[in-house]
């Protein structure tokens, strides 16, 4: 069989090289959707998969390729699950002038600053860090592939580290003793619930599209 041609739903440069190395050793490239002129898709759902498959099918309908899409979040015990779906935008967004990634850095600040002040009084503190994979033949595929990743933790009272981005300086990992913003990238990578995620869609990929 030959190398598969598989449309990422995401215009995210470092989640493409991120999953491209995950899934190494699979007759597999990836695509971003953005480099063949998809736009992004909506995503109205209240859970990580039906967000995924939503972007999988669009890719994959615009596309004519297998698709494979993302949804990630932080998912906190004491707030029902919140931020979840809504992680990356939890907080409006501030006023900030800049690049992208000057606009990222603020919008995970205020992100960060109302997670706190909604866990304010909270003891539960557990949390964890949700990827769910989503991988289509076709947009019309009746049997999507499914792969979730949970990587359990605690929410600190004030940031630590500064490596990563997101909720990362706030997510302790009780094993490692140190925030998710404390790790070097190639632990992180190792560990991640993305590197859960992957190892379970590797799987998957050999067995029912029976890749590699």
């Amino acid at each position: 069989m030959g190398v598969v041609r598989i449309v990422l739903a995401s215009n995210n440069a470092k989640k493409l090289a991120e999953l491209q190395a995950l899934l190494s050793g699979l007759p597999v490239e990836l695509v971003t959707q953005g480099a063949l002129g998809i736009a992004e898709a909506e995503e109205p759902f209240s859970t990580f998969f039906e967000n995924g498959l939503a972007k999988a099918r669009h890719a994959a309908r615009h596309s004519g390729l297998p698709a494979l899409a993302d949804d990630s979040g932080l998912c906190v015990d004491a707030l029902g699950g919140a931020p979840g779906v809504a992680s990356a935008h939890y907080a409006p967004a501030p006023p900030v002038q800049g690049d992208r990634e000057a606009r990222r850095r603020a919008q995970d600040a205020a992100n960060n600053a109302l997670l706190l002040q909604h866990l304010a009084g909270h003891a539960d503190r557990r949390a964890a860090f949700v990827c769910t994979l989503v991988a289509l033949r076709h947009a019309d595929d009746p049997q999507p592939l499914l792969a979730c990743g949970r990587w359990c933790g605690e929410i600190l009272d004030a940031p630590r580290g500064e490596g990563g981005f997101g909720y990362d300086p706030l997510m302790f990992i009780p094993a490692l003793g140190m925030t998710v913003a404390e790790l070097d990238a190639a632990t992180k990578n190792r560990l991640s619930h993305r590197a859960l995620a992957a190892a379970r869609l590797r799987e998957r990929l050999r067995e029912d599209w029976r890749l590699g």
